[in-house]
């Protein structure tokens, strides 16, 4: 640019032409131009919106056959693709830590969760229970690449100074640093070792508005930050990881009177309706059997317990009904900013529904459950405690065995819908082929045209994940044709590798011996094939042997 300036000046003062007026207008056009031409450099780079749901199940939203009323996820499914066959981890932070860095939980920093973290594990790298820096996470990377890059919601990556989100690459942040807790101001914990703490930009926030709830102030901050930011020609990444519907249940009363009655033929009717909604849909095939859940029947219940349930329900819909209303004000802010067009939209959810009771949080005490008011009528308000419980989590992640904190596929098959920018066309609009949370990094890399650090230094891990852009845009039906993908969490393992899977359970809920399964022709888990497979059982043991000495794991067993 500086020498074409030059030219131009040097030729008005050769021909003596004094006329600055017409030399000012004829640069300052030229800038102009220069300008825009930089800007629109720069506004090529697609913005990248990010949305995790916390805690949800497969089933829990309109375009994965859903009774909840989800209308802008719904819209986001007609105008993008639905993966049906796509997996996080079993648990929140160790999914988290593999979303933001594109590398396995065990060398991420939590090979474990923090909080059930042995004291063996502790001693070794990728047991530090945060995000480390031996990995470059997805927003120091954005940012350094001219992004600006938003947070909100929940965080679980690190509490300390120098782990926070604002020390990993985030711009703005509003973030819950720990595991959960209440959706109200009261800031009320889920177990009494387990306190809240809410972060601004790094700082902790001792006091939260009267009228706050979780979903709504997470979703007001980011709009808040992209109105801001909105004409200065950078593109955004944002993450928004609501803490809905995590428990404690909570939502506006409002929301949750829209359900009233919705569950009262029960968790085993729903179980059956969501399974028979996802055959329809062809998000599973009409020949796949239900996983037989051997859990209490409805009918067993009194008629409170039936009343006291059917409200925990209730208020979780409720909760996903709201997450999903914010969210359309997201989406009307991207299309009145004339944004969305260029804006990657990916919407998951971090692990399977939880299955577990409130008793199974650490530190918890009877004393401290019983301090709540859960009656019938302030459930979901403030200073409730409700939880989901398996027989709504089986339902939720139907027809597929247990949930939230197993490697079976209940525990780690997620919901999961992608709306590309314009400039990438594809003709899909569901998707059956593997994939995994370790793939969106890549993914987001690419489309963003920014190279991972590992390709320059050595010192940095390397992305384990795949782009999905080449299997959304159909140039390709799988990313990953024969490549293993392991799991580890809590001593429960699995291995997948094309359409075949190894799982191993901790008692009560296995013996800790490998199972082999069929995915193609088994998703739930039902018919082991190790009898009648031997050699691909074996061959999947050692891929699972060797991804064990890759990530460095400390098996808790040992």
């Amino acid at each position: 640019m500086l020498k074409p300036l030059a030219v131009i000046f040097e030729y008005v003062l050769m021909k003596k032409i004094y006329y600055s007026y017409y030399l000012i207008i004829l640069l300052i056009t030229i800038s102009c131009n220069s300008k825009g031409k930089e800007t629109e450099i720069v506004n090529s780079k697609p913005n990248i919106l990010l949305l995790v749901a916390d805690d949800m199940g497969l089933s829990d939203i309109g375009p994965f056959g859903s009774e909840i009323q989800t209308p802008a996820l719904n819209r986001l499914a007609e105008q993008g693709i639905l993966l049906s066959n796509f997996h996080v981890l079993p648990t929140c932070s160790p999914s988290r830590s593999v979303l933001l860095s594109g590398t396995d939980n065990h060398i991420a920093g939590l090979g474990a969760m923090g909080e059930m973290m042995t004291a063996e594990q502790k001693k070794n790298p990728g047991y530090e229970g945060v995000l480390n820096k031996t990995v470059a996470a997805l927003p120091e990377i954005l940012f350094e690449a001219g992004y600006h890059t938003y947070m909100v919601g929940k965080w679980h990556l690190g509490e300390e100074d120098g782990f926070k989100p604002s020390d990993r690459g985030f711009e703005q942040t509003f973030v819950l640093l720990n595991g959960g807790g209440s959706h109200w101001p009261d800031q009320l914990p889920v177990s009494p070792t387990e306190p809240m703490t809410y972060a601004r930009n790094g700082e902790e926030i001792e006091t939260l508005p009267e009228d706050f709830y979780s979903t709504k102030n997470y979703t007001d901050n980011l709009l808040e930050w992209l109105e801001a930011d909105k004409v200065d020609g950078k593109p955004f990444f944002a993450y928004v990881a609501y803490t809905a519907p995590h428990d404690p249940l909570h939502a506006p009363k409002d929301y949750i009177d829209k359900y009233k009655g919705a569950y009262d033929a029960g968790f085993d009717v729903l179980r059956t309706e969501r399974y028979n909604k996802l055959k329809e849909l062809g998000i599973i095939s009409e020949d796949t059997n239900q996983f037989p859940w051997n859990g209490v029947k409805w009918e067993e219940l009194s008629e409170e317990e039936q009343q006291i349930t059917a409200r925990e329900m209730e208020v979780y819909a409720a909760m996903i009904d709201y997450m999903d209303a914010q969210i359309s004000r997201i989406f009307t802010w991207l299309e009145e900013s004339g944004k969305m067009d260029n804006t990657m939209v990916v919407f998951i959810s971090d692990n399977g529904a939880n299955g577990h009771h409130f008793t199974a949080y650490p530190g918890q005490t009877q004393e401290f459950m019983d301090s709540f008011n859960n009656s019938l009528e302030n459930m979901g308000l403030p200073n409730s405690l409700g939880d989901m419980g398996p027989n709504w989590a089986s339902a939720s992640m139907s027809p597929f065995r247990l949930f939230k904190g197993f490697t079976t596929e209940g525990g780690i098959r997620a919901p999961c819908v992608i709306k590309l920018p314009k400039s990438k066309k594809s003709n899909e609009s569901m998707i059956h082929s593997f994939g995994h949370i370790s793939d969106l990094m890549p993914t987001f890399l690419a489309l963003a045209e920014v190279i991972h650090p590992s390709e320059e230094s050595k010192s940095t891990p390397p992305m384990m994940g795949k782009s999905l852009v080449p299997l959304l845009t159909g140039d390709v039906e799988n990313i990953h044709v024969n490549e293993g993908v392991g799991y580890e969490l809590h001593g429960n393992r699995a291995y997948f590798k094309d359409e075949w899977k190894i799982v191993s359970l901790v008692s009560p809920f296995g013996t800790g011996d490998w199972q082999l399964y069929n995915l193609s022709q088994d998703p739930s888990e039902i018919n082991d094939l190790s009898v009648a497979f031997p050699d691909k059982k074996e061959e999947l043991i050692a891929g699972w042997n060797v991804y064990k000495e890759y990530v460095g794991m400390v098996y808790p067993l040992n």
